[in-house]
């Protein structure tokens, strides 16, 4: 699944691409996403300016003149943007912009979603936690949200109410950084660990977003481009590898039927 910064890639491309532009058409080719796309999703859009695009977690916002897009990417989706109507097999709705380009978004698994809200105060966004990168995103607040938590800490960083986008790539590449053992309790982790789990964190999305995310089989950017951190991950996906640090073998565990990978040796 597309994690933070393959989300931020995506939102920093649209914005290069389609901001500023009116919406003259949307054609919807099956609206049986994760939600079902409703009957008045296009006219929703018809005639509206593209005004600004960013990210919230995992979610893409367009800002329209009037009202937004919520946009998820799920497991397989992806933008495209093409000068002809050209269509591939799993676009499910296509716009049309006052730029004379075509705008797809493509889903084999149809796990995302398009939802039209009046407003950002929406169910999906309203209990969220701080962003990662954000300076509110600090070691006081952590250590608060942690206290008396028995759950791994791995898990816990995955949980959106503490804090969002950090999926299970960068949680294990930043727990790595940060010398903590996946499943280590939360709450029995101290102030002064916190501090350099924080910095790991951000540390790693920064360096994630800056060479466009991680591509493994689906995550695509809207021309097509694959993300290059995987180039540089240290223990995500590297069972049996040697420890970039120790050479120790990089081990694996399975939390919540997710794959983690840490060091035995570097990570206590």
């Amino acid at each position: 699944m597309p994690e933070l910064p393959e989300v931020e890639t995506v939102a920093h491309a649209l914005s290069e691409k389609i901001l500023g532009h009116t919406i003259v058409d949307c054609v919807v080719r099956n609206p049986a996403l994760r939600w079902p796309i409703t009957d008045d999703f296009p006219s929703r859009l018809l005639g509206q300016k593209i005004l600004h695009i960013h990210r919230r977690s995992k979610y893409l916002l367009w800002q329209l003149s009037e009202g937004y897009v919520i946009a998820h990417l799920g497991m397989t989706g992806s933008f495209s943007l093409r000068s002809e109507p050209k269509q591939r097999p799993h676009d499910h709705v296509q716009w049309r912009l006052s730029s004379g380009d075509y705008l797809s978004y493509h889903d084999p698994r149809r796990f995302g979603c398009l939802l039209w809200s009046a407003t950002l105060d929406h169910p999906l966004l309203r209990s969220l936690g701080p962003e990662p990168l954000a300076a509110d995103f600090e070691v006081h607040y952590l250590h608060t949200a942690f206290k008396g938590k028995k759950q791994a800490v791995k898990a816990a960083l995955m949980d959106s109410h503490i804090v969002v986008g950090v999926g299970n790539i960068y949680a294990a590449e930043a727990l790595f950084r940060a010398g903590i053992h996946p499943d280590r309790a939360a709450g029995r982790i101290s102030k002064i660990r916190l501090e350099n789990l924080v910095t790991a964190i951000k540390t790693v999305l920064a360096e994630a977003i800056e060479m466009g995310g991680t591509s493994f089989s689906d995550f695509v950017t809207i021309d097509g481009g694959v993300g290059q951190y995987q180039e540089r991950k240290t223990v995500y996906g590297r069972k049996g590898l040697p420890c970039v640090q120790c050479g120790t073998a990089i081990a694996l565990m399975t939390h919540s039927g997710r794959s983690t990978f840490y060091c035995p040796r570097c990570q206590t």
